[in-house]
């Protein structure tokens, strides 16, 4: 091969990578303009029974320090939050608050939750959204910053936080935290590794094991955990990393006087968080003791997302979880849903 047939090789490489970066960019910038879409989205379906308010908060630093000496080094990370406040509020009254973590490994919290939020409004909640590390619709920097199972939680323990020093309608001591999915995992987490900020909490469907996710998935899920910066390395190659990012092999014994009381739910036809993901956690929780609450459903319709649809059915599974929560929160308002709670399952 002559030197220019390899200058003209090294040529092709950098263009080919220039326009990958390109492409990445574009989407980063098409997920940014759905975003801002969605929101108006969000305040259509939700603004009229609650104040919403987007607000900037930080959490801990960059798990991503290569050079500690560097211009920012050790600065916190800034995200974004949704409050969602009833409009029907008393001032001086004190209201229970909900931690709302999304799921999805790189994903939002959008206007599909907006039946969540009224349902929880209606009760006279006060939630917080975090839209943690790795979130979409906030450019490529802050989707590279995802840390699955690591700081991402403490954006959402920092969102918490945020509520009780910055929002005085919120009582401290009626904190509860609930997701589906990734969320159900930051949930767990939370309770895990700051019991005594919670008095309450709700797991359903959580992402339990990564290492037995990594067996079961594909390749291309792999892919976003292998990424140069994210984890780095596949699960054969740096098991212990991905244990430490589990759930199920972290539950710390149990000690009444400061773990929240602890629902979960799962269905064993979950074609995302396959069921013997949270059979691993329930399993984890008994030998250390944990006083908890947990349901495995049979098959039901709606798998992964069967107590997030609008069927009777989905509705009562989820007048569950409200009754479960306000028996520790004391919400005001009634159980919107109380009706729907013993409903057949739909594949009985």
């Amino acid at each position: 091969m002559s030197i220019k047939e390899e200058d003209m090789e090294k040529l092709a490489d950098l263009v080919v990578k220039k326009l990958l970066s390109n492409k990445e960019d574009l989407i980063h910038g098409f997920m940014a303009v759905s975003k801002v879409a969605d929101d108006s989205l969000m305040y259509h379906k939700i603004g009229d029974v609650a104040n919403i308010e987007k607000v900037r908060l930080t959490g801990p630093p960059s798990q991503y320090q290569p050079n500690d000496t560097a211009q920012g080094a050790g600065n916190r990370v800034t995200f974004n939050a949704y409050t969602f406040i009833p409009k029907e509020v008393v001032e001086g009254q004190e209201y229970p608050l909900i931690v709302l973590p999304h799921g999805g490994v790189h994903s939002n919290f959008g206007s599909g939750y907006a039946y969540v939020i009224r349902e929880l409004i209606s009760q006279s909640y006060i939630i917080i959204a975090p839209e943690y590390r790795g979130s979409t619709g906030y450019g490529r920097q802050f989707y590279e910053l995802i840390d699955y199972g690591g700081l991402e939680s403490e954006d959402t323990f920092a969102a918490r936080n945020f509520m009780i020093e910055n929002c005085e309608l919120v009582d401290p001591e009626r904190v509860g935290v609930m997701g589906w999915s990734h969320g159900g995992m930051h949930t767990l987490f939370n309770i895990f590794k700051h019991p005594e900020a919670y008095q309450a909490a709700n797991a359903s469907v959580p992402v339990s094991d990564i290492v037995a996710r990594m067996g079961y998935k594909k390749q291309d899920y792999r892919d976003l955990f292998e990424a140069d910066y994210h984890i780095g390395k596949s699960g054969a190659d740096n098991v212990n990393e991905y244990r430490r990012r589990s759930p199920a092999w972290n539950v710390p014994e149990y000690d009444k006087k400061i773990h929240p009381p602890l629902l979960v739910h799962t269905t064993r036809n979950d074609q995302d968080v396959n069921v013997l993901e949270v059979e691993h956690l329930i399993k984890s929780l008994k030998e250390k003791n944990w006083l908890f609450e947990y349901k495995v459903y049979p098959p039901t319709s709606g798998a992964h997302g069967f107590s997030r649809l609008s069927t009777k059915f989905s509705k009562g599974v989820r007048g569950e979880i409200y009754e479960f929560l306000a028996k520790h929160l004391k919400p005001l308002g009634p159980n919107p849903l109380k009706r729907f709670i013993g409903e057949p399952n739909p594949l009985d």
